[in-house]
């Protein structure tokens, strides 16, 4: 059959690419056109647009990028209709993805969504939209199954977390060569500085991380950086700080750390899965905050603390992101009864997601569901 994916971010791009794997393995002659980047097409996706083109942060910056948004609403239609697919299959995301969703069910296309937008942390209203331009969703948290299906009557499927198998899936250097080859020292421990993969919230986000550095001296911190922006990009932040830097290589230096500092999204639940304490950060700008602060009804923001329903991890959050609070944390997280507790904390929590094979089974619903 022939798939149409579309995912519009770092993460995305990392689901898809294993989704298309799975899709391949239940349909060996799949035909896969898909937006995403350099792993859907390394899977086997025919790459009509990168996520690069469209990845857009914070309210300001969409309202600057209207026109681009609008172009490629428009490419997209009209590159689905080009295509003629069996099926659509959305994969967060839902700005973008629930726009193509409306325009494709009225145009009697299958439309399949593969993690769900978060609409349990804002504007919920958006059920209406999923309930009437989407035919079958597959969601990855435990918790959004009775959200959707008890809350709102709008049955899903409960696939487990890709993230566990993304991660067990991927070949990471041992610690004697990633030391030497990324120049680190082997005699400290390494303290991950985990920023995010956009340009405003990485520039904002490593002043901060960077501050608290000569505080501890026996540590050596260790930038990483995202695939999605160049490695001239992080030089600034290189030059005098005397701090690591490893491009495209999280895992690796996750499975090697002693502790870490990470921006709020998916690598707070992917340094979870790699056992390691962490203190989640976040700082937007002041327009964009006042705004999310208004709209996001959750008590947390790390996905860590929101499958737990309870602070595993400490999130410092907006005007609580000093170096103050930052030393103050990082100082309980690297030994003691607090590491030792978030430990066991990170035990419960892969309990909770499951086992492996969930883009697997999603592959398999979606083949069967076509």
């Amino acid at each position: 059959m022939k798939y149409y994916i579309i995912a519009g971010e770092a993460s995305g791009d990392l689901h898809g690419s294993n989704l298309i794997k799975a899709l391949k393995k239940e349909d060996a002659s799949a035909d896969i056109r898909c937006w995403g980047g350099d792993l859907m097409e390394k899977a086997g996706g025919t790459l009509a647009k990168h996520y690069k083109d469209m990845a857009f942060m914070g309210f300001l910056e969409v309202l600057k990028n209207i026109p681009t948004i609008f172009k490629n609403i428009a490419y997209c239609k009209d590159d689905i209709e080009k295509f003629l697919p069996d099926v659509i299959i959305f994969i967060d995301f839902s700005g973008f993805n629930l726009r193509i969703a409306k325009w494709a069910k009225e145009q009697g296309f299958k439309t399949n969504y593969y993690i769900s937008p978060q609409i349990w942390a804002s504007r919920e209203g958006r059920i209406k939209k999923i309930k009437r331009d989407i035919d079958a969703m597959y969601v990855i948290l435990p918790f959004e199954k009775d959200f959707y299906e008890k809350k709102h009557g709008f049955p899903v499927e409960f696939v487990g977390h890709p993230l566990i198998d993304a991660i067990e899936n991927t070949s990471l250097e041992e610690n004697d060569s990633f030391q030497k080859t990324n120049g680190l020292d082997p005699e400290k421990p390494i303290i991950a500085l985990l920023p995010g993969s956009r340009k405003q919230e990485v520039q904002k986000m490593l002043d901060v991380m960077l501050s608290v550095k000569g505080d501890f001296p026996d540590y050596q911190f260790v930038i990483a950086g995202a695939p999605s922006l160049p490695d001239e990009f992080y030089e600034p932040f290189l030059k005098g700080n005397k701090v690591g830097y490893v491009s495209n290589k999280t895992y690796t230096l996750l499975k090697h750390s002693h502790a870490a500092l990470v921006t709020s999204g998916t690598a707070t639940l992917e340094t979870a899965l790699f056992g390691i304490p962490q203190v989640v950060c976040y700082k937007g700008n002041w327009i964009s905050y006042q705004i999310a602060k208004r709209i996001i009804t959750l008590d947390f923001i790390s996905l860590v603390n929101l499958i737990m329903n309870r602070e595993v991890v400490k999130e410092l959050i907006q005007n609580e992101l000093t170096s103050k609070n930052l030393k103050k944390e990082l100082s309980k997280i690297i030994g003691g009864p607090e590491r030792e507790r978030i430990l066991s904390d990170y035990k419960l929590l892969r309990e909770k997601l499951g086992g492996r094979g969930a883009s697997q089974l999603a592959a398999r619903l979606i083949v069967e569901n076509a």
